[in-house]
């Protein structure tokens, strides 16, 4: 008894020490996310080709506004690298979208004319649209997009016509493809300088949107209605511009899910300048949760109970951050996605698969970067089901809990040390396995896990994703690392 005694209090000591403690079996279920929670975005202009964010230049050579874009040719999204890399994430949703397919003709011919017709800026053509129908079959993702709104799409009226939507979905469908999920346009807040007429407004909108949603009820009614996919709204909106309140409050209710696009800030390609020492800290973070209390709120007054899904998002706009790149973004992208499925989103799409800096696999070579690594571990090891963690427990810590997406009753715990200096302790009562991301220099692009650089193999293949068998008790976060335990003896009633 006297030795029972000691261990239970040396356990209570160790507890109180710790910075966090958890009971993986007592943890309540608190909702569940869709399966394709963690998606991701391949623009428009990938596939068709044409100007978009030009990576950075090399270290040491400062940026001006003739860097701001570069041409390039349509991705290859038959890239036997791109698709495997692109299957180990699924499933998931492709969403083939952005502010240049607000102005992107369909024309359903194997190759591009000249020029695009009167009122588009490019062109689509079917055999491209052929390979993100096969790129999607091949990887286990939904389609997702949206449709032209520019001069072109219009009758004489200046109504939006459907025409070229009807013919999008009809070739879909003759190439054995589906488009699960449409938003009318890319970021109708922004429509004076996305693509639309000049002097869009909400009442444009309305009228429009409520000729989409008729048409598609009609014409592809297994296909979900995303909306308004806004973007820039903030708690004291400017006087200028179109507000989503706006948007709603003119068109009425008619989506099957809320969407809406977050950035933690824009790149300096937009005029941005952030530091990177602000990219750990909590208010950086926090971010997310800003942007997400405002659409919440608006999908609350116009579209109650509608689920909310995120369908565009990375640290930066206008193609990244210099660091979006290196492991110091790894933290905002798995931090982002833990708010997120706690509070309730039901798909992220992160913005891009594959181009300029924010893109998780290198746009040239299609290697992964940190970010792929860690989307990679969330997939793997984050079910949909998510589990109540708790506040968080201190500044710099930051803590989620689902299931496991494969063992019954098992619980994954994510601990992220935000501090670059400070190590936090936490204690698990069951012995778990553990995969920790480290990186030797937090602007570097080498991801570390429990010591060892992640990279392909020389067969081009994922190297082994494995844990490390640690003993229940106090454990050691060190500083700037995000971890995962999985606790397969949890028991947990809510994971079975």
């Amino acid at each position: 008894m006297l030795l029972t005694g000691l261990a239970a209090a040396a356990a209570a000591t160790a507890a109180q020490a710790a910075d966090f403690s958890v009971a993986p079996a007592e943890l309540k279920a608190i909702g569940s996310v869709e399966p394709r929670f963690q998606s991701y975005n391949v623009e428009m202009v990938e596939v068709t080709g044409g100007r978009f964010w030009r990576p950075y230049p090399r270290a040491g050579r400062a940026f001006d506004q003739d860097d701001r874009y570069s041409p390039r040719a349509p991705i290859d999204l038959s890239n036997p690298r791109l698709r495997m890399l692109a299957a180990a994430l699924s499933p998931a949703y492709v969403r083939v979208s952005g502010t240049w397919a607000n102005a992107t003709f369909f024309g359903d011919a194997e190759t591009a004319p000249a020029k695009p017709p009167a009122g588009f800026n490019s062109v689509l053509t079917r055999a491209q649209w052929r390979g993100v129908i096969g790129f999607a079959r091949a990887v286990d993702a939904e389609i997702a997009t949206s449709f032209a709104v520019s001069p072109g799409s219009r009758d004489g009226a200046g109504n939006w016509k459907p025409d070229q939507a009807q013919r999008l979905i009809d070739v879909t469908r003759s190439l054995g493809g589906h488009v699960a999920a449409a938003e009318f346009m890319n970021e109708p807040t922004l429509a004076a300088t996305n693509g639309a007429p000049p002097g869009y407004d909400a009442a444009a909108y309305a009228r429009d949107f409520k000729i989409f949603r008729e048409w598609i009820r009609q014409s592809t009614p297994e296909t979900l209605i995303l909306g308004p996919g806004s973007a820039g709204d903030t708690a004291s909106p400017s006087t200028s511009g179109i507000t989503t309140r706006d948007l709603l409050a003119a068109s009425g209710p008619g989506v099957d899910r809320f969407s809406y696009h977050h950035y933690n800030t824009i790149s300096p390609r937009c005029g941005g300048h952030d530091d990177p020492t602000q990219a750990l800290s909590d208010q950086w973070l926090a971010r997310t949760d800003t942007t997400l209390a405002i659409y919440r709120d608006l999908r609350d007054r116009f579209e109650p109970a509608k689920p909310i899904w995120l369908t565009e998002t990375a640290d930066a706009a206008c193609g990244g951050n210099r660091w979006d790149k290196t492991f110091l973004d790894a933290f905002r992208y798995l931090d982002q996605l833990g708010r997120l499925a706690k509070a309730g989103v039901q798909v992220v799409m992160h913005n891009t698969l594959a181009a300029s800096d924010y893109g998780l696999l290198d746009e040239t070579t299609f290697r992964p970067r940190p970010n792929y690594w860690a989307a990679l571990l969330w997939r793997r090891l984050m079910g949909p089901t998510v589990l109540d963690a708790g506040a968080a427990p201190a500044s710099g810590l930051h803590i989620y809990a689902h299931c496991h997406p494969e063992r019954q009753g098992a619980v994954t715990l994510l601990a992220i040390n935000t501090s670059r200096d400070v190590s936090r302790r936490i204690v698990l009562p069951l012995s778990s396995e553990r995969f920790t991301l480290g990186s030797p220099r937090l602007q570097g692009g080498t991801v570390q896990l429990n010591g060892s650089t992640l990279a392909l193999t020389a067969g081009d293949r994922l190297p082994g994703i494995t844990g490390i068998a640690t003993a229940a008790g106090t454990i050691r976060l060190a500083p700037a690392t995000m971890t995962f335990f999985v606790m397969t003896g949890a028991a947990n009633p809510a994971c079975h």
